[in-house]
């Protein structure tokens, strides 16, 4: 990894398209931390600003899915205009698999200071060996 130290110069045109406008502002939401202890996983997921009410869980063909939405509750009035805005509203979600065995009622979760934290159990892996089926290359 090589770091490159962030120019002190004001550039206009970099600083413009840095702007959320032009950049996906989702891509630092949900950071995620994984542990892993010797009966569970735990996940650690930053959603600041959401409200409890506002997040779902839901688990599908071996994938927990986390999805949260946060809606813009400010008011704009004629004596005073956004000239930025760095708080993010709308939607966003994050998909992990979990394993086709784990079942909605193993999954634990708790949404407390911002961090939604989830506890997934380990399951014993099926022992059955599967056929292994060989591609033809044409």
């Amino acid at each position: 990894m090589m770091l490159v130290p962030r120019r002190n110069s004001f550039d206009l045109f970099d600083d413009f398209f840095d702007d959320g406008f032009f950049t996906k502002n989702t891509k630092n939401m949900m950071k995620t931390d994984i542990r892993e202890k010797s009966d569970k996983y735990v996940l650690d997921i930053d959603l600041p600003g959401f409200e409890k009410e506002n997040i779902n869980l839901s688990l599908e063909n071996g994938y927990l899915t986390i999805s949260a939405k946060s809606e813009n509750e400010t008011e704009e009035c004629d004596s005073e205009k956004y000239l930025h805005k760095e708080r993010f509203y709308g939607e966003c979600s994050r998909s992990f698999y979990v394993g086709d065995d784990v079942e909605e009622k193993d999954i634990n979760a708790e949404f407390k200071n911002g961090i939604l934290k989830i506890e997934v159990p380990k399951k014993e892996l099926n022992n059955e060996t599967k056929e292994k089926k060989q591609i033809e290359i044409k």
